[in-house]
């Protein structure tokens, strides 16, 4: 389903924000971008951000590290009819949930967002990435681990390497969340990957994911911000830990960390742009402008010259080269390159998108005994 131009205009003229309108009387003169902090949203102030305000005369940004609330937050925003953001990254089973509640502007790609530049459409220069009405992609990123190549025994080379205490005695860091977990958890306690999310979803599979972590509970530093575990790992606090890989990518190549990558079993899932409902329409007319641009062919193959994500267009891939500082070739730290993807998993945002509320307050009650 579409909204139509009218539809978009008459539920904007309904909630506040109206003052903030640029000279030109159309457009919001400044946008509030939420996103994760960290070397991810360092890469998009270089790759949309800045070259936006540059053709962009007067328009201003500011950048909100709200997206592992983003949820909660526009849920407590539209009820009180004061939406503060205008874009907003989050992950694609959070896309999912935002668009089913009505919190999320509902996007037509071919009318509203680029094409390509040999002008195939955007819905199939994205393809099966758009996973949601409401949803517009911009990276495949993994959650995976990264181990201290100095305190570790040889070289890790199974995700089970996390449940196995004995070879590989130390602290490790998980993510304080069911997601990717669960997962890990019960591929390691011998469900095989392709019928991880059937076992899952039902009561007797979620306490096996459970007691399978119990195992390694004792010796889990939970983390909450993807900053985290690079930390951590800097810090010799953890011998291994899960977060983004290019979290990772930032520590080993950037920062020269004796980290190494367990590319194992990583968890292949998708982030973008969502543009909040209950918008002003100079707010909106900003926010879909900057969308559609953020989203474009350059621009999601520049994000890649700062960060080790592969870009969610089909026509970005071509153009990822090197890094725009280090000088190495990007393509062989991507997730998707063959060498890293020989054993992955593909994160089930549906599932997620109706299992997420449940588990989550599993997951909590078993945290907490």
């Amino acid at each position: 389903m579409k909204l139509t131009k009218t539809l978009l205009a008459s539920t904007a003229l309904t909630v506040a924000g109206v003052g903030a309108v640029s000279a030109d009387g159309h457009m919001a003169s400044d946008m509030t971008l939420v996103s994760w902090g960290g070397a991810y949203q360092s890469s998009q102030q270089k790759a949309y951000v800045e070259p936006y305000i540059a053709n962009n005369g007067g328009v201003s940004a500011v950048w909100d590290e709200s997206s592992a609330e983003a949820v909660a937050k526009l849920r407590a925003m539209n009820e009180a009819s004061n939406v503060t953001w205008d874009v907003v990254d989050v992950v694609a089973a959070d896309a999912i949930r935002l668009c089913d509640e009505g919190l999320a502007l509902e996007i037509d790609p071919d009318e509203q967002l680029a094409a390509a530049p040999d002008g195939t459409s955007a819905s199939d220069d994205f393809g099966d990435l758009l996973v949601s009405d409401c949803f517009i992609p911009q990276i495949v990123y993994s959650t995976t681990f990264g181990y201290r190549t100095d305190l570790v025994n040889g070289t890790p080379d199974s995700i089970c390497a996390v449940f196995d205490t004995a070879a590989y005695p130390g602290k490790r860091s998980l993510e304080k969340r069911p997601i990717n977990n669960m997962e890990w958890a019960l591929y390691c306690d011998g469900v095989a990957k392709d019928d991880i999310y059937d076992v899952l979803a039902t009561p007797e599979g979620q306490q096996q994911a459970l007691d399978k972590l119990d195992t390694i509970k004792g010796d889990v530093i939970w983390w909450s911000a993807g900053a985290d575990t690079p930390q951590l790992l800097a810090d010799g606090e953890v011998i291994m830990g899960s977060t983004y890989n290019g979290r990772l990518f930032s520590a080993i190549e950037e920062q020269n960390q004796p980290i190494g990558m367990l590319w194992d079993m990583q968890v292949f899932d998708l982030d973008g742009w969502i543009i909040p409902t209950g918008l002003s329409p100079e707010r909106e007319a900003r926010a879909l402008d900057f969308v559609k641009f953020a989203t474009d062919t350059q621009r999601l193959a520049d994000q890649a010259k700062y960060i080790s994500y592969g870009p969610a267009r089909l026509s970005s891939a071509p153009l990822v080269g090197k890094h725009a500082d280090l000088g190495i070739e990007m393509a062989p730290h991507m997730p998707t390159d063959p060498n890293n993807a020989a054993n992955t998993l593909l994160y089930n945002y549906e599932f997620w998108a109706d299992y997420r509320d449940d588990i989550d307050a599993k997951f909590q009650a078993w945290l907490a005994q």
